[in-house]
């Protein structure tokens, strides 16, 4: 009997390394026989570089650069054992890293990330794949490439900081001076929004506000974008607005795809492909994943949908072990996941859940596991 286990983290309770180990003393308590695997994932957000390592080997790099307020900041990303690099731009421009008073999207930028960037390139890396949700910031990813060698230039030929106030003032850019190893890297952008750089539905209108944007800021920051836009059209003849996801990360999106060859691709895809899931599964009779809260959104680039995904191909079924099912979780069952359980009763508070959240989980999997037992005998 082999079972994958490969769950997401359970925010706040339960990391993945947690859900392998009490799947597996729960399993081995069921099962006289039985092969555990337990695969680490993410979903392309925070803990991803973790979650990599963990299911490849490697090693974390350590890299002091400029946070998003240009103060510095201890960042980091994993290189594994086979030479690829994984990052998450929020590790170095990340809205966690700002106090909420000191949050203004005007004055933050993504050099640091460039910085991370920089630093794999200098390092002879040239598989990198980069994490882009969690930013503080809404600068066109001007800052990134900034810190690659690009120039950002007035009307008068001065140069500008990658900030978000400077998209305003954006006549020309300058590549001449950018990192000699940066176009011939493979870069791998993680991304599960569509929103364009401009408009409605764009970087600035849509996430701003969660940046410390005012409604004025916002409309400034809007229109500087639209100038910023429309220089990369001058400049390279490309319309970022016509690349799903070039707004994320506040532009960085159509930076990473426009000035570094970087192609847009689901985080969980990207991250199931670095730890080589597809092939590990060969064979399983079960796989387990699960998430603190199942519903609607589990459906939209989340670890239950890429696995289940994943594992309808080869026809293997999935359970799915959660602390909570919500409504809308149900359509998980049109991408793969074939049962869906609840680790404690609906009688159960939620802050109870929360506080003896590795109890529930494990009397939940035990249960799991002797009802697949007895299914078993009923079959055979």
């Amino acid at each position: 009997m082999k079972f994958i286990f490969a769950s997401d983290s359970f925010k706040g309770t339960l990391t993945c390394e947690d859900t392998i180990e009490l799947l597996t003393r729960a399993a081995d308590e069921v099962f006289e026989d039985v092969n555990c695997v337990g695969i680490p994932v993410a979903d392309g957000g925070e803990g991803t570089v973790n979650a990599v390592l963990l299911a490849k080997g490697g090693q974390r790099i350590d890299v002091n650069v400029h946070g998003p307020l240009m103060d510095e900041v201890n960042a980091y990303y994993g290189m594994t054992s086979d030479g690829q690099v994984v990052m998450e731009m929020a590790s170095a421009s990340g809205l966690t890293l700002i106090e909420e008073s000191r949050r203004n999207p005007l004055f933050t930028t993504s050099y640091g990330t460039g910085e991370m960037l920089r630093d794999a390139l200098d390092r002879g890396y040239k598989d990198i794949s980069i994490a882009i949700g969690g930013s503080a910031t809404n600068d066109g990813g001007m800052g990134c490439l900034e810190a690659l060698g690009v120039k950002f230039l007035d009307g008068q030929g001065n140069e500008l900081a990658g900030r978000g106030e400077n998209l305003e003032r954006v006549k020309r850019i300058d590549m001449n001076g950018v990192h000699p190893e940066l176009l011939k890297a493979n870069i791998t952008v993680m991304c599960d929004v569509t929103n364009p750089l401009c408009g409605d539905n764009g970087a600035t209108i849509v996430y701003g506000p969660q940046k410390g944007a005012t409604n004025d800021i916002v409309k400034r920051l809007e229109a500087g974008m639209m100038n910023y836009r429309d220089v990369i059209i001058k400049e390279t003849g490309m319309n970022p607005d016509e690349i799903a996801g070039s707004g994320a990360a506040g532009g960085l999106g159509a930076a990473l795809c426009l000035f570094c060859n970087g192609r847009m691709k689901s985080g969980i895809d990207t991250v199931l492909d670095l730890v080589d899931f597809d092939k590990k599964i060969n064979g399983a009779d079960y796989i387990i994943t699960g998430e603190g809260c199942a519903d609607e959104q589990s459906c939209y680039g989340k670890v239950m949908q890429g696995v289940g995904l994943r594992a309808q191909k080869q026809g293997i079924p999935v359970i799915g072990l959660c602390g909570m099912i919500k409504e809308g979780a149900q359509k998980l069952h049109d991408y793969g996941i074939t049962t869906l359980l609840q680790t404690s009763d609906e009688s159960t508070s939620f802050e109870d859940v929360i506080r003896n959240a590795k109890e529930y989980y494990y009397q939940g999997a035990f249960r799991m596991f002797k009802m697949i037992k007895e299914k078993r005998k009923t079959i055979y």
